[in-house]
């Protein structure tokens, strides 16, 4: 650890006890059906690593996507199987990250959605531009007794803090990438991501991994004493 690190009070990841008793909100973990973990076995090794750094919940939110249209049967079939070939102590729970798009809407229609805690509903959206229903589309899933949990905010460019204000003036519910934090996204989205935190917008917070190695080197990078202290004060679902 550099001078400057001890000073500033950075530490790794891996160092600071966040990760004791955490609940990873968003994850690619359940194998084999989207971009994520594509084997078994390296969902299986993923858990060991979460489980020796303290993870204590995980909610593995596979897409479902027009381009990755994963039915929910299927998912919760591969879930039941992680599930039985896991003998750790971590809880496992099934919810799933929802493009807004028009199969999100076909799916909204039909009362077809995995949920996350809460009656809560993960969605997300391009990172460069809104879907042209965006606002009506969250109004229509809290008119249908959902809330609504916007994934990695911090990662919309075509978001200013005017317009997170305005989201969270509609009970719009907000959860961290712990990635975005790190620096691992580049600068810009470090930086939202310190704002928004700093002005209590965030809820919940999760690491959206989709590799072991991606794990493994979000571990490894500096944090400081203030960022944690933050997070782990989150208000929760």
């Amino acid at each position: 650890m550099g001078l400057f690190d001890i000073l500033s009070g950075k530490k790794a990841l891996n160092r600071t006890g966040l990760l004791n008793g955490f609940c990873d909100n968003h994850i690619h973990l359940l194998p084999g059906v989207d971009d994520g973990i594509q084997s078994m076995d390296d969902a299986l090794e993923l858990l060991g690593i979460m489980e020796a750094a303290g993870v204590k919940t995980v909610w593995c939110t596979p897409h479902i996507m027009e381009d990755i249209p994963n039915k929910t049967d299927f998912l919760r079939t591969h879930f039941e199987k992680l599930k039985s070939l896991y003998k750790g102590d971590i809880q496992l729970n099934l919810a799933a990250e929802y493009m807004i798009d028009s199969l999100f809407q076909e799916r909204l229609e039909n009362d077809d959605l995995l949920v996350h805690v809460n009656n809560h509903v993960l969605v997300e959206s391009s990172t460069i531009s809104a879907p042209y229903n965006f606002k009506s589309t969250l109004k229509e899933l809290m008119r249908k007794g959902h809330y609504v949990l916007l994934a990695h905010p911090e990662r919309y460019r075509f978001l200013e803090m005017k317009d997170y204000a305005e989201l969270k003036e509609m009970k719009i519910r907000f959860q961290l990438n712990l990635t975005s934090l790190l620096g691992l996204y580049g600068p810009a989205v470090k930086e939202k991501a310190e704002k928004l935190l700093s002005a209590g917008y965030y809820n919940v917070v999760g690491t959206d991994t989709h590799r072991v190695s991606r794990w493994r080197q979000m571990e490894e990078q500096k944090i400081g004493n203030k960022i944690v202290k933050q997070v782990s004060e989150m208000p929760g679902l």
